[in-house]
């Protein structure tokens, strides 16, 4: 069985950012229309779930690169915003990040040193803060 899924997949584009960023959508379609029973939205939801076919299973490789190349040109900024706040979060488990009073540069700090004195590296003020 699986070889001839893996048979039937080849030549064909496949999944990928956009086909999972349109499969969320179709979930996020069918939990409202759940709650809000809507032809609108039951109808959307339809044909979204047959574009994301349409898509995986497409053989024109150029056309749905280009659909997705698009797709990640439109979202790069809140995509590296929220690779950012992930870094961020994983960061706060073993340091506190600390805003310059003087400059508002943002300095890490270890956590558990207890009460230091904590200097910017760009404008030099000191300040007494608790890691």
């Amino acid at each position: 069985m699986r070889e001839r899924i893996y048979r039937f997949m080849q030549g064909r584009y496949g999944q990928d950012a956009f086909s999972r960023f349109l499969l969320g959508a179709v979930l996020v379609c069918i939990v409202l229309n759940v709650f809000l029973k809507s032809n609108l939205v039951s109808a959307a939801t339809w044909f979204l779930l047959f574009y994301v076919y349409f898509r995986i299973f497409s053989r024109n490789y150029a056309a749905r690169s280009r659909e997705n190349e698009y797709y990640l040109s439109r979202t790069a900024k809140f995509r590296y915003w929220l690779d950012q706040q992930r870094r961020l979060a994983d960061e706060r488990k073993y340091h506190h990040i600390y805003v310059c009073p003087k400059c508002r540069q943002k300095i890490r700090i270890p956590k558990g040193k207890g009460k230091i004195m904590v200097r910017c590296p760009k404008c030099m003020h000191e300040f007494q803060k608790r890691s």
